[in-house]
């Protein structure tokens, strides 16, 4: 999970979520690691592929929600994406994401990323990056694949962090 909690929902709309960084999240010890050879300490970064993936998780509810979670939802294309900023451990990110376009094919998102960094005593949101994103559902597909029926995609963990966040879920 890329995001910790839901703090807004507006049904086929819009979703926001946070996600708070921590230093025991064991990815950012790999990005980056100190290198004694080249005298240089240790710079713990969320990688841009984790923002990313956060957006499109919160994006991903968006859709699921929007049809009580009755389709698989899955990341069909990133249109567009732009991240301005590293996020560190200590920071927040609030990820907003809006439906632009829904059918039974699918939909197309769009959205920002948010830091807030709780060092900074004069901190407030700062906008740090732009994400366009794509679904499918992927049961109307056209491939004449076939897919399980019970929804893997919005598994347990998903419907654990929107009960927690106060979404009823059946």
């Amino acid at each position: 999970m890329w995001i910790d909690r839901v703090v807004e929902l507006e049904r086929g709309k819009r979703l926001v979520a946070i996600k708070n960084i921590s230093l025991s999240e064991e990815h950012l010890h790999d990005h980056f690691a100190a290198d004694a050879a080249r005298n240089l300490p240790a710079t713990p970064v969320m990688p841009f592929s984790l923002v990313i993936e956060g957006m499109a998780q919160t994006a991903g509810i968006l859709v699921g929600h929007a049809n009580d979670f009755a389709e698989k939802v899955i990341l069909a294309k990133i249109g567009n994406a732009s991240i301005d900023r590293e996020p560190l451990p200590g920071h927040t990110l609030r990820y907003t994401a809006e439906i632009v376009q829904l059918d039974a094919a699918g939909a197309a998102t769009k959205g920002v990323i948010d830091l807030f960094d709780h060092a900074d005593p004069t901190a407030s949101w700062q906008r740090v990056g732009s994400i366009d994103l794509m679904f499918s559902h992927i049961d109307a597909n056209r491939s004449g694949h076939t897919f399980p029926e019970h929804n893997f995609v919005f598994g347990d963990a998903f419907k654990t962090l929107l009960r927690t966040s106060g979404v009823p879920v059946a």
